[in-house]
């Protein structure tokens, strides 16, 4: 008799010979210029349930560009495993011809040239019509946003998030998880989620004060769909106080939990779910790590680390969706659950082409109501970049570089230090610099551009405890982001090194000289996680920058070695 597991990876290869590297035959037809909505949106229906899987929005209402990673190192047991292949690695494990709209979504060769082919993505009015399409088609299907939502634009500050919850509203999900959110202070949060008309879950916020779990949230929700009994569970970011200021949620602590994770689970099939779907905002290698622990999950939803990739990946018996970041991509899965058990399934990945994908009138109306008392200030043209800003990559990508440039240029300093967070859209080389554009890659509400001196000893240990929540084997110790960004140091780094033993050759740019322990360096940065950090707000430094350049041009950044990648 055939197994359960060899069943969902006859799936697996259905869903890849369908809708998956190819998305379907639209490859095809956008090479001859006759693209459309019908052919990004179809897919043959499947089974008796479906999901709508969105995450890591980041506040980004209106069609955008956004390059994927070119360097994403995968160590210990992901090493070489998606989503740690980029490139032509990825398009050839993929079979993705070069030029194609599958290489222009999913993939950063050729990013410039391809984006002036195919255009902007994302939208959330063109989001929503793909939901609406979906529904129309499955009106059952559960829509559930991974979270990384109310956070990251000019409006969702000025608003304290309320752009992005009246435009969720509108789109009606049935439930969320949560990250950034909770960096706009554990009382507006709760503000928020008091008012919510669907579910906001997260089986691993807990009362930091008692370390039991938290009543605003629930951990799990059923939902009859399709006669079929679904439980989704909620998995908050984990690391909430080590990534983010603890002081601006102090009611709340986090974790992993994936010993209650296993109770959750056992608690709702107990009660009679026959399908049981995770909505995670782990990270991917973290995501894998919880499919192999806890057993009886059919389904996991998976976010933070904003990879984008064209095929589920099946971990026992568990299969993980990861559905991209910024409005870019929307995943349908349709399921075929019998006798109480997820017995097959057919994915697919539909990228928002702005230009191909009409906009839903209803969504754009809001959209632009919220936006207009705003208009002129995100429309003004600060300068023009020549060179291509993205966000992404391990060690550097140019809009960091730009920031970096900027912290040292405005705050007199001789080492720049910027996070390495992935959120934020891409410019194309040409395009003008708005106020809009610098906000999108700097917009938090920590957001003050501090100014200090360091040692060269602590700017070691900086560099190597950053290097080990990225690079540590054991995914539950990683979190997610990437390294930290650095404006006039070189350093060397071996990913495969211990902790504590990876960096080193560290040099201070300007001279040549090699960075002394014992001696101090004005350094200057933004975003930290210390109460009471005092300086300009980073949007305001780098806009002096930029207005001082009038155009951007960026030289390769080659100041960080990497070894036993």
């Amino acid at each position: 008799m055939i197994s359960r597991r060899d069943f969902l990876q006859v799936s697996m290869a259905a869903a890849a010979a369908y809708g998956g590297s190819g998305f379907g035959n639209w490859a095809r037809l956008a090479a001859q210029q006759q693209l459309t909505q019908d052919d990004l949106l179809a897919m043959p229906a499947f089974g008796n349930v479906s999901l709508i899987h969105i995450t890591d929005i980041h506040a980004q209402l209106k069609p955008i560009y956004f390059r994927e990673p070119s360097v994403n190192i995968g160590v210990g047991p992901n090493r070489g495993e998606v989503p740690h292949l980029t490139g032509a690695d990825f398009r050839k494990m993929y079979g993705i011809a070069d030029g194609s709209p599958s290489h222009y979504a999913l993939s950063s060769g050729d990013f410039s040239a391809l984006a002036k082919a195919y255009g902007r993505v994302g939208g959330m009015d063109r989001v929503a019509t793909v939901v609406k399409q979906i529904r129309s088609e499955r009106p059952d299907a559960l829509l559930l946003d991974g979270g990384d939502t109310w956070h990251g634009s000019y409006t969702c500050y000025q608003t304290a998030g309320q752009d992005c919850v009246n435009v969720m509203n509108l789109l009606k999900p049935d439930a969320m998880t949560f990250h950034w959110e909770f960096t706009l202070g554990s009382e507006r949060v709760r503000e928020i989620v008091e008012g919510l008309p669907f579910a906001a879950l997260g089986q691993n916020i807990f009362d930091a004060e008692w370390d039991e779990p938290a009543e605003l949230f629930q951990p799990y929700k059923f939902f009859e769909r399709g006669g079929v009994k679904i439980a989704v569970i909620g998995q908050a970011f984990p690391y909430m106080p080590i990534a983010n200021p603890s002081w601006m949620f102090p009611e709340y602590s986090f974790g992993i939990r994936d010993e209650r994770m296993q109770e959750m689970v056992d608690e709702v099939r107990a009660d009679g779910a026959e399908l049981v779907v995770v909505l995670s905002h782990n990270g991917f290698d973290v995501d894998k790590k919880m499919a192999e622990k806890v057993t009886g999950i059919d389904v996991l939803l998976s976010g933070h680390t904003h990879d984008a990739l064209p095929e589920p990946v099946l971990v026992g018996e568990t299969i993980i969706i990861a559905s991209g970041s910024n409005g870019k991509f929307v995943s349908r899965v349709d399921l075929d659950v019998r006798d109480g058990r997820m017995m097959g399934f057919r994915h697919k990945l539909i990228p928002i082409f702005s230009d191909v994908i009409a906009p839903d009138p209803e969504m754009t109306a809001l959209i632009d109501a919220q936006r207009a008392p705003y208009a002129d200030k995100l429309s003004e043209v600060i300068g023009h970049t020549d060179t291509t800003l993205y966000r992404r990559g391990n060690f550097n990508g140019t809009w960091d570089d730009l920031i970096c440039d900027a912290l040292l240029a405005q705050r007199d300093a001789q080492i720049a230090m910027s996070p390495g967070v992935r959120w934020g859209p891409s410019l194309v080389a040409g395009d003008p610099i708005t106020r809009e554009d610098i906000w999108n890659v700097t917009s938090m509400t920590y957001p003050e551009a501090y100014r200090s001196e360091m040692t060269g000893e602590f700017l070691k240990v900086i560099l190597e405890d950053v290097a080990d929540n990225i690079f540590n084997p054991d995914p539950y110790y990683q979190q997610g982001g990437d390294m930290v960004r650095v404006g006039g140091l070189g350093y060397r780094i071996d990913v495969t090194a211990p902790v504590g033993e990876r960096v080193s050759e560290m040099t201070l740019l300007k001279t040549g000289e090699a960075i002394d322990p014992a001696k101090s360096y004005v350094v200057a940065g933004w975003a930290s996680v210390n109460e009471g950090t005092e300086g300009p707000p980073i949007w305001d430094v780098v806009e002096s920058h930029i207005r001082s350049l009038g155009r951007v041009t960026l030289d390769e950044n080659n100041s960080v070695d990497v070894v036993g990648a």
